[in-house]
Formats: structure tokens, sequence, C-alpha cells
């Protein structure tokens, strides 16, 4: 299938079951999708806590369950599978290149390498940090690179890294978002997670540059954008909140048991503290600052006086504090299984929001590819966008 077809096809069905996906269930007790599909609403309500984890983690599942209650969405599975692109060995290479890099990181490093492929460019290694990627090519395929970083101390130990490598790679300390001079036309520039407006600046600075090549894999699509995301290509119909481009990226594949308890434990306290504030406030959520992670380490009534201290309200009895905690546990439960729907849909938007910046880059005279890189287990965000001028 085409992209741009691609790109069309998810665009109208995203747009058709916005009422999904778009409400946030820690916001809105009840999403308004609860009314017109109640046996929806009352089977997600059921799962047990097994369950619950699994359909929030397997996007393929939750789309699956949803399907058999809403009519309609059985082509948004098809359209958010991708080709995977090559998985062999990087040629020639002695493993002394990974030096301080932790077993993962390196093997995604490694399949980058594989599915980017070498050519005969002087590559770029844009938002680099300690030019781990840049360190890599520049050994396997031979070429010289430049790693860009705003860091002067990643810069530092990546030169050191280099050297002791023996790696043609040079370090340039710059800004990506400010940065005048880079990229240079006739460049391969590659780019492995570079966060939100880095790596689509690094885009639409290349393509009006005439960078040769790209190799991207996007990260964190959320940051830098405003009140709504602004597509580079195309003229379809979807509309994106920041928080819609921050669901892309909401997935815990990679994320230690512990971290998990950690993050279930946090999201319990919250709630239970939104439902303090409704309770003494008027029933309607209102977001809060960030929460110092020390708080959430100490007791819930310790967390809930200082929440409510800072945030104006009175102090909690001892005996609101149980009562707000058990509320707050009982919500988590429910946030997890209703958000079971918006998740479904994760992986469909990160690929329309890729295919956004392959558009630009096919519309700009390129040939394109998009696929995965590698498997989940290694990161979730696994896509590349793979592009060369025509």
């Amino acid at each position: 299938m085409r992209l741009a077809e691609r790109r069309q096809g998810l665009d109208e069905l995203l747009s058709a079951f916005r009422e999904l996906w778009h409400p946030q269930p820690f916001r809105e007790i009840r999403p308004e999708w609860c009314e017109r599909w109640p046996a929806l609403r009352d089977e997600l309500l059921a799962l047990p806590e097994a369950d619950v984890a699994h359909l929030n983690d397997d996007g393929g599942a939750a789309l699956a369950l949803l399907a058999r209650h809403v009519p309609g969405l059985t082509g948004v599975a098809g359209l958010a599978e991708l080709p995977k692109m090559p998985d062999t060995e990087p040629p020639g290479l002695n493993k002394r290149w990974a030096w301080e890099i932790p077993g993962r990181k390196q093997r995604q490093i490694e399949a980058f390498a594989v599915a980017a492929q070498g050519g005969d460019r002087p590559i770029l290694d844009w938002c680099g940090g300690q030019g781990h990627l840049g360190r890599l090519l520049a050994l396997a395929w031979q070429r010289p690179v430049h790693t860009l970083e705003i860091d002067a101390v990643l810069c530092a130990a990546g030169a050191g890294l280099a050297r002791r490598a023996g790696a043609d790679q040079q370090f340039v300390v710059a800004d990506a978002l400010s940065v005048a001079d880079w990229p240079r036309a006739g460049q391969h520039a590659v780019a492995l997670h570079a966060c939100g407006e880095l790596h689509r600046r690094l885009i639409r600075e290349g393509v009006g540059k005439g960078v040769a090549r790209f190799d991207v894999a996007p990260c964190c699509y959320y940051r830098g954008v405003g009140e709504r995301y602004q597509p580079m290509s195309g003229d379809g119909r979807l509309v994106l909140t920041r928080d819609d481009t921050r669901l892309a990226v909401t997935e815990t594949v990679t994320s230690a048991p512990r971290e998990t308890r950690q993050r279930d434990r946090a999201m319990a306290w919250k709630l239970g503290f939104d439902a303090y504030r409704r309770a003494v406030s008027g029933n309607e959520y209102r977001s809060f600052k960030p929460v110092p992670e020390a708080w959430v380490r100490a007791d819930f009534a310790e967390f809930l006086a200082r929440m409510a201290e800072r945030e104006g309200l009175p102090l909690p009895s001892a005996r609101a504090a149980v009562e707000f905690e058990e509320r707050g546990q009982q919500r988590r439960g429910e946030v997890m299984r209703l958000s079971v729907v918006r998740h479904a849909f994760r992986r469909a938007i990160e690929i329309w929001l890729a295919l956004d910046l392959a558009c630009h880059l096919a519309e700009n005279g390129y040939v394109v590819v998009l696929g995965s890189f590698c498997e989940r287990r290694l990161t979730p965000r696994n896509l590349l966008i793979s592009a060369r001028l025509a």
C-alpha cells in the first residue's frame, strides 16, 4: 500500500472514531462513549487484572475486543501494520565499539544500523548524545560522521570513545532547534529517537537544504507541539491535540515490574486526590502541577495533605485520607480498564504521525520506506522512516 493511501485511510478512520480515543478516563469519570456502547463499558469494567494489563499493552488484542462491539473498526488493524526492515547482523563489527552502552540500547542501535543500510554519503548523526550510533556507522560503513549534540559534556565523552575505537567521528556542540549550518546538502542524516520538534526540524531543514538520505526513528511526538499538532503533509481532516500525540508513546513494554508498581501507586494516589478535590470543590477535573516523586513515596495521608495545601484546599481529616485512598485505588482500576479503548488506537496514531513525516518527504522528491527496525521488546518506538532523493 502506498504511503499516501495508508495515511488517508488512517486519517478517515481515526477521525470517524475520535470519540473513542480522544477522551481521557483519568479526567472523565465516564467518557461519553460509555453510554453509546454500554456492553463494551460493562465488559471492560468486569475484566480481571491480568487481562487489563495485557490489553493495555497489546493494541491488536484491544482492537479485536473493541471490534466485537463497534462496527467498522476492523480496517484499523491492517492500516497499523508495517513491514519489518532487515534484521541481519551489522557487517564486520568488533563488539568493543559498544563500550559503556546498556545491552538493550546496544541492540536498538545495531538494529537501526542494519535497517538503515550503508551508502557513500557523509553522515550526520542528529542529536546523537555520546555518538554511539554515529560511532557504529563510522566503523561499519567506513564513512566520516559528524555527531551534533547540545550537551558539551556528552560530546567530550563521545569524542574519547571515538578515538578509542578508531572511528572517523567529529562532534558539533550545537542546539538542533536553532543551528543554521546543519544539516547540509548531500549528507545522509540519521536520528535515533530524536524527540518531537527535533526530528521534525531535521526533516524540514534537511529537505530544504538537499540532504540526500534520511533514516529517522521518531520519538516523543508531543514535544514541541502547541495546543494542536500542525501536520507537515496533505489535507487530512484529523485533528490531534498535544495530549493526543502523547498517547502515541504511552507504552510501558520495557518497564521493570517495580516501575510498573510505582506507576500504579502514583496513579491511584493522584486519582484519590482528584476525588477529594471533586468532593470539596465541585465534580470537575482540573489539571495540577507535576507531583514530586518524594511525595508519592510517603504514606497517602501525608501525600493528600501536601497536595491539598499546595492546591489551596481544606486539609483532610484522617478519616477522609482513608476514604479517598480507597477511592483512588478503585478509580485506578476503572481508569486502567476504560483506557483499553484509548490504547487500542495508540499504534494507529503513532503510524499516522510517522506517515505525516514520510509523506512530506515523498512530496518533496524522496523515495520513502516506512517500517519497523526492531521488535517492541527492545523499544516500542521502533518505526523507521528511510528516504533517499530520487
